[in-house]
């Protein structure tokens, strides 16, 4: 299997992953325009399950270090597989809140809040969990942009003061904050399984990055059977959706949709991949600057901020700078 075997490469890797995860909303945005994001999310899970599939049986496969996957599987504690399944469910959980966020107060809000609040709370996990790294330098790195995710809050109250619908405003932001809370705790459950000292030769029973992605996703396709059925039913914004309005769907519309389960799977590989060198918590902290990535969409393909006056685009400015500046502390923190 490839592994990634020096932290330059890993960084690398890790920057993937934050594009991959702050870029994967696009797609949402897309179908939305004649799909419910309840529909949407179907293909996206679809879509991760089969990119799981895909990087196991290529990635996970070829060369002479580590177990190939299918080994690797096969001989998996069960307990370790059980962790796993249950970052899936997890994750799950909280994704759909933030695609319902996403689809209520939009983009450049919803992934800053959200995946900006699992980045905080998550590196607190991940490094409890499996310390690497200097502890003083990342989590200055996490309170710079704790300061960007002010910023961005600023800015999106401005914007609501402006004549946005502020009571869907705010649900879409406490959906945001309900799935930051619950996301930054899937990536521990994950690295608690895999044996990160040692790729190459993994203790017996535990998994390596591509079963890890593998058990993960079957996870998350387990679960939405539930989650997502629910959120079907009990729908956070507009009438109930039924399943027969999926089978209706254009090709394309859910092609749209797997490709943006297949971008948020490649990220997550890449940062499992990243996590034996770079270590849990810096992987973690640096794939999820993802909301800087998703901001710019929102802010400069979306216009999700047309006609804000001059304060609070230099809010988001600010915003900017600061994320740069987190993510540039993360980075040195594992760089000894």
């Amino acid at each position: 299997m490839f592994i990634v075997n020096s932290y330059p490469l890993a960084v690398v890797f890790c920057f993937i992953t934050m594009m991959c995860w702050g870029s994967w909303g696009n797609t949402q945005k897309l179908a939305s325009k004649e799909w419910r994001y309840e529909l949407f999310y179907w293909d996206y899970v679809i879509g991760m399950f089969l990119f799981s599939l895909l990087i196991s049986f290529t990635m996970g496969s070829f060369g002479s270090e580590g177990r190939h996957f299918l080994d690797d599987l096969g001989q998996a504690d069960m307990r370790n597989v059980g962790s796993v399944l249950i970052g899936g469910v997890i994750f799950n959980a909280s994704n759909i809140l933030l695609s319902a966020s996403t689809s209520i107060a939009g983009l450049s809000v919803a992934f800053p809040l959200g995946v900006g609040l699992s980045l905080v709370l998550g590196t607190v996990v991940n490094y409890i969990g499996a310390p690497k790294g200097d502890p003083l330098v990342l989590f200055i790195g996490v309170a710079l942009i704790v300061v960007a995710i002010v910023c961005n809050g600023i800015a999106s109250s401005k914007m609501q003061r402006d004549g946005s619908d502020s009571a869907a405003s705010r649900k879409g932001i406490m959906l945001a904050v309900m799935a930051g809370i619950l996301m930054a705790f899937f990536y521990r459950f994950v690295a608690a399984a895999m044996d990160l000292d040692n790729f190459a030769s993994p203790a017996a029973g535990k998994l390596t990055p591509y079963s890890a992605i593998f058990i993960f996703a079957s996870g998350v396709l387990l679960s939405n059977f539930i989650f997502n059925s629910l959120a079907m039913r009990y729908p956070f914004v507009g009438s109930r959706v039924r399943y027969g309005e999926y089978f209706k769907g254009k090709v394309g519309t859910h092609l749209v949709g797997m490709l943006g389960g297949a971008i948020w799977c490649l990220g997550t590989a890449f940062s499992y991949i990243a996590s034996g060198k770079a270590g849990a918590a810096i992987s973690y902290a640096l794939g999820q600057g993802a909301p800087m990535i998703a901001a710019i969409w929102g802010v400069f393909i979306w216009k999700e901020f047309r006609g804000a006056g001059k304060g609070v685009y230099g809010l988001l400015a600010v915003m900017f700078l600061f994320f740069v500046a987190g993510l540039g502390f993360i980075i040195a923190s594992g760089g000894n």
